[in-house]
This record gives structure tokens, C-alpha cells and sequence, in this order.
């Protein structure tokens, strides 16, 4: 099916044909068996794994956005596969070592107890050099006993406009790498600057508006432009 074929069908979908949904769902439908195929040893049967991809995929249809120049199966991906691993981390039993509780109890300790010396949040390296351990092992620790959030989620609760946390997660795969290094140097010089201080750099938007001279106020919506144009890159 040609590119223009699928966005028109899209539009009549968004607009409530059923029809053009079907259609769309039974073109697709190879794509998500391929991506089910990806989880038949994390104990669903194949058949469900089939049904919950295909949410995914009607959740595609319904947000994509046809004001960008997009392959449909390029946006459709991630949201068949996030479906359907969300599914298995809410059906799935996490057991957390008592070693591991430990750690993240006093990570979290000294992470308030660092905030309230240096005036700000410390960085995973400044917590991990407190407690004398890797800054890996604090990371595993945060993230075994944190609740576990959609990619889709948003970061502020009841705003439209506020950022995913997908906007913020980097991917360690080679070609999703290779994508994000090139949406990167999309941007201007200083707007990389941002971004490279913010998310690599760890420092705050109060620390990264002192550093460049300008107000918290312009890094705040300078990120928020930024984000939004890297997700449209991505």
C-alpha cells in the first residue's frame, strides 16, 4: 500500500470510518506479527500477543500526526512494541533483593541529604561517590524499586502540552543511536549546548541558565522548543 494511500485512509480513520480502520489494521497486521514474534518466550501465548500489538497499532492510527512527513510503520514500531512490553511489565512478578532495597534506601538518604549541602539535586555520580559504590549500581537500584510509567506518559500530569518521557530516554541501539546523534547536530550551536548540559551533564535548568547567562525562564521554553523539534527529527 503506497504511502499516500495509507495517510488518506488515516485521515478517514481519525475522522471515525471504520471501514478505512480495518483496512488499515489488515495492512498492517504482517507488522505486528513480526514484532509478537519478538516476545513468544516471555510467557503470553502468541494469540494475545497479537491482540495487544494490535491495540498498539490502533493507537498509532489514532495519534499520528499527518502534519509531518513520516512513514506510517516508522511511528506504528515503537508503539506496538511499548504496548506490549508495557503489558509484560505489569503481568510480571519483580522480585528486588534485599541488598538492592538497601542501596536505594540510601541512595535516596543521601540524595536529600546532598540536595540540602549543595542547594540543588545532586547527579547519580555525587550520590554514588557519598556511598562509595559504582554510579551504576545506584542507577539499578533507582530503577528496582521505582514504579514502573508508560513512555507515553506525560511528565506533568493534565498538561497536553508538557513533554513525554520518551522525549528523554536514550535508546541504546545502534540505529536509534545513530539517529539521535544526527538530530542532534540538527540544531544550533547553542541550542545543543542545551541539551548537552541539561540531559548529559546533569545539571539543572537553574545551573545551565547561570552558565550561559540568561534567565531560567528562557531555558524552560528554549528546552520545551527543543524536545518537541528532536521528536519531530526522531
Amino acid at each position: 500500500m503506497k504511502m499516500e494511500q495509507i495517510r488518506h485512509l488515516i485521515s478517514q480513520s481519525q475522522q471515525g470510518d471504520q471501514t478505512a480502520r480495518s483496512e488499515l489494521v489488515e495492512a498492517n497486521l504482517p507488522l505486528v506479527h513480526s514484532i509478537a514474534r519478538r516476545f513468544l518466550d516471555r510467557g503470553l501465548e502468541y494469540e494475545d500477543l497479537l491482540q495487544i500489538g494490535s491495540l498498539g497499532l490502533l493507537k498509532a492510527i489514532n495519534d499520528f500526526d499527518l502534519r509531518y512527513d513520516v512513514k506510517f510503520s516508522t511511528y506504528a514500531v515503537p508503539k506496538i512494541m511499548g504496548e506490549i512490553k508495557q503489558h509484560l511489565r505489569r503481568t510480571s512478578t519483580l522480585q528486588v533483593g534485599r541488598s538492592t532495597k538497601k542501596l536505594a534506601s540510601d541512595a535516596l538518604h543521601a540524595k536529600d541529604m546532598l540536595a540540602q549541602t549543595l542547594g540543588r539535586n545532586p547527579t547519580i555520580s555525587e550520590i554514588a561517590a557519598h556511598l562509595e559504590v559504582q554510579p551504576e549500581d545506584v542507577v539499578c537500584a533507582f530503577d528496582a524499586v521505582s514504579p514502573v510509567y508508560s513512555l507515553q506518559t506525560r511528565i506533568s500530569q493534565g498538561d497536553e502540552e508538557a513533554p513525554e518521557f520518551q522525549d528523554y530516554v536514550a535508546t541504546s541501539g545502534g540505529h536509534e543511536s545513530f539517529m539521535l546523534k544526527q538530530a542532534l547536530e540538527s540544531l544550533a550551536p547553542d541550542e545543543r549546548q542545551i541539551i548537552l548540559l541539561r540531559y548529559f551533564a546533569e545539571k539543572s535548568q537553574s545551573e545551565v541558565a547561570k552558565e550561559l547567562g540568561i534567565s531560567q525562564a528562557q531555558i524552560s521554553r528554549k528546552e520545551a522548543r527543543i524536545i518537541r523539534q528532536l521528536r519531530h527529527e526522531l
